[in-house]
């Protein structure tokens, strides 16, 4: 079982492939280096290891309903550019081109990795998320929590 964790700085070659740092890899252990990456829910990529995106995909397919628009609006954007993409014998995934457009993606890039996906931003994009930290973020936070809090409580 694995958690991950870490910001990490990379870069994307000229063909579009991008080198997995080795902290994360030795976070990752022995689980295959296949992956399914697609658009994030802001201007960044998703990428999951294989078992995390069946799990991810399992509880959307449940949860939504094809027969409602709604539902349907947000199976099409969640899938939107879906690919699996598989490390080759350098550890290096090649990133489709279409979603290195959507999410603006040049040569520097940042790996946001926790629970059990990774973000992949523009170093540009995701320096500008970051600095703009809201000044309440401790109340945002005891917010969030004192929510979960009650809602495990009603469980």
């Amino acid at each position: 079982m694995y958690q991950l964790a870490g910001e990490y700085d990379c870069k994307i070659d000229a063909k579009g492939r991008l080198k997995l740092p080795s902290g994360l890899l030795k976070q990752l252990g022995d689980i295959a280096l296949n992956f399914t990456i697609n658009r994030g829910f802001e201007t960044h990529l998703m990428l999951y290891p294989e078992t995390e995106w069946l799990k991810k995909t399992k509880e959307i397919n449940q949860k939504l309903n094809i027969y409602k628009t709604k539902d349907r609006n947000v199976l099409r954007y969640f899938y939107r550019g879906a690919t699996k993409v598989v490390a080759d014998g350098s550890e290096r995934i090649l990133i489709p081109k279409g979603l290195m457009q959507f999410a603006g993606l040049e040569k520097e890039v940042v790996l946001f990795a926790y629970q059990k996906q990774i973000e992949i931003w523009a170093k540009n994009r995701y320096e500008a998320i970051i600095s703009d930290e809201p000044t309440e973020f401790a109340e945002m936070a005891n917010e969030v929590f004192s929510d979960e809090g009650e809602a495990n409580a009603d469980e």
